[in-house]
């Protein structure tokens, strides 16, 4: 915050408490010599302290260019761009305010997507909290701290974090400023983007993608079209798994739904998943409930699935980093859920594939409600 705001955060409260003493005229005779008091303390207050500041201001404003300010702060942008090392700055939430280009490299999340989001969800169940406390600490001012946390797309690799404070201009609070590092404090080697290239470069990972879609509306399409009605929701649990979603979860049912399929990396991870009783999950019975997919990245509430025997909460055991949870609807009513599930470095689930899968979801209903 700069001496200008902070000059007139206090003349603010300044004003407030002025109105408070006026409003305090009304009591009684024997309390007016404490206003009284009050009255000549804030006076003092004014005198020797907000009078000065406001010399000093008077005396300092205009001494610099404005021109020059703008060159400073562009420059020290230009530098936190091009540093070599993940720096991002976040807020006491971990909300990114600015992530440079070895940040985005680094963590494979755009700087335009991570802007606005807490810089927690990039990071594994078991961390998150213990980076919010850390964040808070120092933005509070209570010095520099360090962890060590684990990202979503790479689980088993460790990262080096150092939390430090700064004040950057024109920002009203403290904000932190969040290094990145492999544990043992080694430089990423990722690539820092060279942003004066202006050629547009096809994006071939995108149109690959597409083309894998287009394969699995196929699959799907023929599955539905060769399976009886009452294997539908486990044939479409099966071309979904493995192309399209690590998990896929299937629970039939209008007023009660019960579990009919789980496929998982695992028969274990499976056979736990098949156990639990779809009620226990509160994303499951809302979309039961409301009817409205759910598409959800880097998902907040570790509980979303319920929890699992040992009391686990079943996201964070999964390390899933996204989900689509879609109900399968004709006319209001809801015949089915279906859950799935990707986890660890897989890409998060697309717009473009949620819109595919809303549409296969249409298609197992009108199969799955197919009178014989």
């Amino acid at each position: 915050m700069t001496q200008t705001e902070e000059f007139g955060e206090e003349l603010a409260d300044f004003v407030r408490r002025v109105a408070e003493l006026k409003a305090a005229r009304s009591a009684s005779g024997g309390d007016l010599p404490t206003v009284l008091d009050a009255a000549i303390f804030e006076l003092d207050h004014v005198a020797d302290q907000l009078w000065p500041w406001y010399q000093r201001l008077s005396t300092v404003g205009g001494s610099r260019p404005a021109a020059a300010d703008r060159q400073e702060q562009q420059l020290l942008r230009t530098v936190f761009q091009r540093l070599p090392l993940p720096v991002a700055l976040v807020d006491r939430e971990t909300v990114v305010r600015r992530m440079n280009f070895a940040a985005t490299a680094f963590t494979g999340v755009r700087a335009g997507f991570a802007t606005g989001r807490p810089l927690t969800g990039f990071l594994v169940h078991a961390d998150r909290a213990a980076f919010r406390s850390q964040a808070a600490a120092v933005a509070r001012g209570e010095g520099d701290r360090s962890l060590t946390v684990h990202l979503q797309r790479r689980p088993a690799e460790p990262v080096h974090v150092t939390l430090t404070a700064v004040r950057p201009t024109g920002e009203p609070r403290p904000t932190v400023l969040v290094l990145l590092q492999p544990d043992g404090h080694g430089v990423p080697a990722s690539p820092v983007p060279d942003t004066t290239t202006t050629g547009q470069v096809p994006d071939l990972a995108e149109a690959t993608r597409h083309a894998s879609l287009m394969d699995l509306l196929d699959a799907m399409t023929t599955a539905l079209l060769t399976s009886p009605p009452e294997q539908t929701l486990h044939r479409a649990a099966q071309v979904l798994h493995g192309r399209f979603a690590d998990w896929v979860i299937a629970d039939a049912g209008a007023a009660r739904l019960s579990r009919t399929t789980v496929f998982a990396p695992s028969e274990k991870e499976a056979d736990a998943l098949m156990a639990l009783d779809p009620a226990d999950s509160p994303l499951v019975a809302e979309a039961a409930r409301g009817g409205a997919p759910a598409l959800q990245v880097r998902p907040e509430d570790p509980d979303a699935l319920g929890r699992d025997a040992s009391g686990a909460p079943v996201l964070a055991q999964a390390n899933v980093t996204s989900l689509l949870c879609v109900p399968l609807t004709t006319d209001g009513t809801v015949h089915g859920v279906l859950t799935l599930l990707r986890c660890g470095a897989r890409l998060a689930f697309s717009m473009a594939e949620a819109q595919a899968m809303d549409m296969m979801s249409r298609h197992i209903t009108l199969r799955l409600t197919k009178t014989p």
